[in-house]
């Protein structure tokens, strides 16, 4: 695959620019909450955004550090991460399934 067609996938649709702009918004509200006072549970909503993805890199985390308390970077590069992932899958998606209703509409 080609750098072209997999920044096309991840980025330049519009499922993919609408779930990435979900989850950044998340990020921002995180953070702001976080600067201006106790955030609470408010960090929790870009982990849920990533949720399928981002329990799998939870996972490996923890069987990389053991019963030590995984180090915040590593959660948050694989929240990061996994919303990568899951923007390509639902660009790939979204590609598959108008391939499949132009197809129809022609027949």
């Amino acid at each position: 695959m080609h750098a072209r067609a997999l920044f096309r996938l991840t980025f330049a649709n519009v499922a993919s620019a609408v779930y990435l702009g979900l989850v950044g918004a998340s990020v921002v509200f995180e953070v702001a909450a976080a600067t201006i006072g106790d955030p609470g549970i408010v960090g929790i909503w870009p982990f849920l955004l990533t949720a399928p993805v981002s329990l799998l890199f939870t996972a490996v985390g923890i069987e990389v550090w053991g019963a030590g308390p995984v180090p915040v970077w590593v959660l948050a590069g694989g929240t990061a991460l996994s919303a990568l992932v899951q923007s390509f899958v639902l660009g790939a998606l979204t590609q598959t399934l108008r391939g499949r209703f132009r197809r129809a509409a022609t027949r």
